[in-house]
């Protein structure tokens, strides 16, 4: 679902933002990618959401290689991959279904699909009571499990995750972590960006672990050891 080939990516000061970075993910796998500041975990994001383009090297994306992508289908290409983010990025004067519903809409899906779909993604996510809560009445876990479903509901094969816990309290990081599992579990493959260790060691799933710009491990069944 993910190939990276031997990708650079230098910023304006000419110090590397990733340098050299080659990596698999397959379909249907969960893998974290850890790093402490400013190890390139962000920019790796934003190179597989085609935010940036590499300086050097490839990147495939759900079959599709970004190097050669027409600006015009990056909107399309975009539907294809779910992103869920720190700061969830909920529309703040629309309610939840109407968050979700907005997804949808951009697709262009008809008023008929948009009813039957996204009550089923807030049921999935437990939210199926609070369709009609405005953002600010509700919880920070309740905001990222409206910000999965929206994410979710144009049922796109790759999820990406930037820092999904980070604003979260340990109970609410743990039960959205369990969620992401779940979505993991039907079929989703899904890409967690995380500083959370405890989570990352508990679980026990693929690790890849970044250092200035560079993948220094990549453990199956892994934890997350920072070595200086």
């Amino acid at each position: 679902m993910i190939i990276l080939d031997n990708v650079v990516k230098t910023y304006s000061t000419g110090s590397p933002a990733l340098d050299g970075i080659s990596m698999h993910v397959a379909k249907g796998e969960f893998v974290f990618i850890m790093g402490e500041s400013g190890s390139g975990k962000s920019t790796l994001i934003k190179l597989l959401t085609k935010e940036l383009s590499p300086t050097s090297g490839k990147i495939i994306v759900n079959n599709t290689d970004l190097s050669k992508l027409k600006h015009r289908n990056i909107p399309k290409f975009r539907r294809s991959v779910g992103c869920v983010f720190q700061d969830f990025r909920l529309l703040k004067d629309r309610n939840v279904y109407e968050n979700v519903a907005f997804a949808q809409l951009v697709i262009q899906k008809s008023a008929k699909e948009i009813r039957r779909n996204v009550p089923a993604m807030l049921s999935i996510v437990n939210l199926a009571e609070k369709y009609k809560s405005f953002p600010r009445e509700l919880s920070g876990g309740e905001q990222q499990r409206v910000a999965i479903a929206r994410a979710l509901v144009n049922e796109p094969p790759i999820l990406l995750c930037d820092e999904p816990t980070g604003n979260l309290d340990p109970r609410n990081s743990w039960e959205i972590m369990k969620l992401l599992e779940e979505i993991n579990e039907g079929g989703t493959t899904v890409v967690v960006v995380t500083h959370n260790s405890e989570i990352v060691n508990a679980m026990q799933k693929r690790v890849i672990t970044m250092k200035r710009g560079m993948i220094v491990s990549d453990e199956q069944r892994g934890g997350y050891i920072y070595e200086d």
